[in-house]
């Protein structure tokens, strides 16, 4: 199967926000946000800014006809602050001019006079200080105060995992044209069409039939564009409202590393105790979430961590708490894994520790450890079709985890300068919004009179290969050609009340939809075809590679004639179907339930070479072993991992994000904030498809793929840990992550 939107990418026709023709008169907006991270707004002077020539207007919070609010889950975010401001880059004013120059230069015209209050930017002040989102959350099963009496060895501590910046080649960005009956069409950069039109008519006092929006694709997202595309959308559309006039905003790289959230910073303590086999018995954690000034996604963020806080591994007595802390930072926000990379780094950290304090490998531990199909997750949900043994021994057998220890050893007893480092890294991440709600979706299919299709769902492409994967469902389902079929842009006049494309869902509940959908319409076609052949009753009517076929046998009647026939005889060929996924529930009175459709496993072995005497590694290899279930396109399966898995070595190695003690952005260029390139990419990574894996859930039996990956970039940690173990093997290294070449350097010569 072909990904088209990769074809139309590399050839350059791909068209973005950036592309789209503006209508004469468009107005370019550039927003005026606050310099300081906690204040009051004493004055704010607009006159000289006015002034500057091409300005059309400048617009506050008063010009706003509706509610000044933005907040999803909680209200407590203003599209345009007021009379106080709470991170550096919160939006103050939006400037229109006729070219985006004039608008930059009326911006640095701006007047504004503060009071500044004190600054909060580290989660544990903000907990002493009781600025907290939301009261803290406990999961918990079995009992953890009585459990530590049954454990052989205790161990405890404290960890820490760094932001991540989404860096997505596109930036931040909308239109907004107003149309006749005092509409607007917002073409946005956004993962969630429909929060962009239901914020912007809260903001503009409309119903959301008002609003239309439409998504063409993005450049890049990774969680970035689910809830914090809302503001740039709704400004834009301010814009328009008041004005009159289409308006386009696009961020500037500066600007969107300054404005925008990242993947939420934790610090968090943990408590593990084990018999002397290594058998986890009790195990309880404290998370504490940097979450920023706003609520954005930090609570269902934090959820979501919990509900990973135990990873791969059965333990019989857990007490998971989640803190959700309130700083002066820009709000984070989602980013791939959603919470749940934060939660399994402290476990595999707690197993580390555990390990050294037993005389063990840690990859003894996680084996023994691993569910099983007759076990449950400490959150109530039962255990089923478990791969997490699978892809395990999958793995040791299949890339021969022996000789790769064997291999370090040798390695490491002859060389002093130099040495390897291995790890094992689990996954399991569950499948479904935590919100049940949002587990919805609806498809659109129309097979026009030549025999082409045109589909329509809610899912927002984004570089992740959504399109050619709903393309292929449809493909198999009318056994037709997947160039006969086109996905539409995702719009929300043609699929309403979509949920955000996001939670690794998309694929699962829109190519679920379709498949229904495309149903619907083909059951009509062997009615239909049935008669035109003078079929008996029990005759078995089948659709294959664009024929009509009898029995098995190839009837005269192709797929195209079949489609002319029957809109000949007025037989519907369009139709709209709608999916929710089933079974799924949870009780949050108690924080017990079936949160999740199903799970991805894997297993991934990290080899690292470290230079003991610069701190700096490279990656030799990161060998996996995923569940894919039945893959739907195994090229952009394998990508994802690949994606995936390289991102999530960029956290824990590479990507770190400062803040100064007064909220200001330290990493806030490229050259300041260092990501993956291909000298930092493992030089071999090799991924398996694991065998006998079924999901009943999924279209055509196949699992998600956009989030698990990443989790396998922890293993990177524990492998430079574990080189670091094999230099100094009398030291007790505790890092932080990300564990940059500074910090290994630095740990390794401390005294």
């Amino acid at each position: 199967m072909k990904n088209f939107d990769a074809i139309s990418h590399i050839k350059g026709k791909s068209l973005y926000i950036d592309d789209y023709p503006l209508p004469e008169g468009s107005l370019y907006a550039v927003v005026f946000d606050s310099t300081i991270a906690h204040g009051k707004i004493v004055s704010l002077n607009l006159d000289k800014a006015n002034s500057v020539d091409g300005v059309f207007t400048i617009l506050t919070a008063k010009d706003i006809p509706g509610e000044n609010q933005i907040g999803g889950i909680i209200q407590d975010e203003t599209l345009l602050a007021e009379n106080e401001v709470h991170f550096i880059g919160e939006p103050i004013t939006i400037v229109l001019a006729n070219s985006i120059g004039a608008a930059r230069k009326a911006a640095k015209e701006i007047n504004i006079e503060y009071e500044e209050l004190p600054v909060i930017t580290d989660p544990r002040d903000a907990f002493a200080k009781n600025s907290l989102i939301v009261p803290p959350i406990t999961f918990s099963s079995g009992n953890v105060n009585a459990a530590w009496n049954e454990c052989e060895t205790i161990v405890n501590g404290t960890i820490d995992s760094g932001a991540q910046e989404h860096l997505y080649l596109e930036t931040q960005g909308a239109i907004s044209i107003p149309s006749e009956g005092n509409k607007i069409k917002i073409i946005s950069s956004t993962q969630s069409p429909t929060a962009v039109q239901r914020q912007t008519a809260k903001v503009l006092g409309v119903a959301m039939h008002q609003i239309e929006i439409d998504v063409l694709r993005l450049g890049g997202a990774f969680g970035g564009k689910e809830d914090q595309a809302t503001v740039w959308g709704v400004l834009s559309a301010l814009g328009s409202y008041t004005t009159g006039k289409p308006v386009k905003l696009v961020l500037s790289r500066e600007e969107d590393l300054r404005m925008t959230g990242k993947r939420h910073p934790y610090t968090s303590d943990y408590k593990m105790g084990l018999d002397k086999e290594g058998k986890i018995l009790a195990y309880e954690v404290t998370f504490y979430q940097n979450a920023g000034a706003v609520a954005d996604l930090s609570t269902a963020v934090l959820e979501r961590t919990l509900f990973h806080a135990t990873n791969s591994y059965f333990i019989p007595n857990v007490k998971a708490t989640g803190i959700s802390c309130r700083t002066n930072l820009p709000p984070n926000t989602a980013f791939r894994g959603f919470g749940g990379p934060q939660g399994m780094f402290v476990i595999e950290t707690a197993i580390e520790k555990a390990a050294n304090s037993l005389g063990l490998r840690a990859y003894d531990i996680q084996k023994i450890n691993l569910l099983k199909d007759d076990q449950h997750f400490y959150y109530g949900q039962d255990v089923e079709n478990s791969q997490a043994v699978n892809s395990w021994e999958s793995a040791e057998t299949h890339f021969n985890s022996k000789n790769l220890l064997e291999e370090v050893n040798e390695f490491n007893d002859k060389n002093k300068l130099f040495k390897k480092g291995l790890s094992f890294m689990p996954i399991c991440f569950g499948i479904s919004f935590t919100s049940s709600f949002l587990n919805q979706a609806s498809a659109l299919v129309h097979v026009y009179t030549d025999g082409s299709v045109g589909i329509s769902t809610g899912a927002v492409e984004m570089g992740q290969g959504v399109n050619a994967k709903i393309a292929t469902a449809a493909s198999k389902t009318f056994s037709i050609n997947v160039d006969k079929i086109k996905v539409e842009s995702t719009n929300t006049t043609r699929v309403a009340n979509a949920s955000p494309t996001a939670a690794s869902s998309a694929a699962d509940m829109n190519g679920n939809a379709t498949v229904l959908a495309c149903n619907k319409i083909l059951d009509c076609l062997i009615q239909f075809a049935k008669k035109e052949l003078d079929a008996k009753q029990n005759d078995e009517i089948a659709i294959i590679n664009e024929m009509v076929f009898v029995n098995n046998e190839a009837s005269s009647l192709r797929w195209d004639e079949l489609i002319g026939k029957a809109y000949f005889n007025r037989i519907s060929l369009s139709a709209q179907a709608y999916y929710r996924t089933p079974e799924i529930h949870f009780d949050r009175t108690i924080n017990q339930g079936s949160p999740f459709a199903y799970h991805v496993y894997g297993t991934a072995i990290t080899t690292v070479t470290l230079d003991i005497i610069r701190g700096t590694y490279k990656f030799d290899s990161v060998k996996v072993m995923h569940d894919f279930g039945k893959s739907l396109n195994r090229n952009i399966d394998i990508g994802q991992v690949e994606g995936g898995l390289v991102q999530g070595i960029g956290w824990m190695t590479l990507e770190e994000i400062k803040y100064s003690s007064d909220g200001r952005l330290l990493a806030n260029a490229l050259s300041t904030y260092k990501v993956p390139d291909i000298y930092s990419a493992p030089e071999n990574i090799e991924v398996e498809f694991l065998d006998n894996s079924e999901n009943r859930f999924g279209p055509f039996n196949s699992k998600a793929i956009g989030e698990p990956p990443l989790m396998y970039g922890i293993g990177a940690y524990f492998a430079i840990l574990d080189a670091m173990k094999n230099a100094k093997p009398n030291k007790n290294f505790e890092l932080s992550s990300p564990v940059t070449p500074e910090k290994v350097l630095m740990a390794l010569y401390e005294k």
